[in-house]
């Protein structure tokens, strides 16, 4: 039997890439039941200042045929909290390169209150949707 029945995880999930399938995969790993928040276009383009290479319904589709996922959600806004009230996961699943930082640092509080636990896991290094399109911009010179 799995530690968790539900858990979370996030993202905007931009030209899916092996760093995502590995936190779909070891979110999976521990938890009967996986929900996947992928972030708007609105909200990715109010948080990074641009928007995604691929629209939300494309991204959603990607993540949604992906076998460790139970469900996908439109991520409309950043709090954890929120969320935890919508969907009362028992675990949220992040990359270790928000840990420490002023916002998760908060998320651990707020959800510690209500038993949530915070797992995070090792980050990819070398791969993001940034760098995959750098390396396409690059090619293409």
């Amino acid at each position: 039997m799995k530690k968790y029945k539900i858990g979370y995880t996030t993202g905007v999930f931009d030209m899916f890439h092996i760093g995502h399938l590995n936190i779909l995969r070891k979110s999976k790993e521990m938890c009967e039941i996986l929900i996947v928040g992928v972030s708007t276009d609105e909200l990715t383009y109010d948080e990074k200042g641009k928007l995604p290479t691929i629209n939300y319904e494309q991204r959603s589709q990607i993540v949604e045929a992906i076998k460790y996922v139970d469900q996908v959600v439109p991520q409309e806004i950043l709090n954890k909290y929120i969320a935890w009230e919508k969907y009362k996961f028992d675990v949220i699943f992040h990359g270790d390169d928000f840990k420490g930082t002023d916002m998760y640092n908060e998320v651990e509080i707020q959800l510690k209150k209500v038993g949530v636990d915070v797992i995070y896991f090792p980050y990819t290094k070398d791969v993001s949707s940034t760098i995959i399109k750098g390396k396409i911009l690059t090619k293409s010179k």
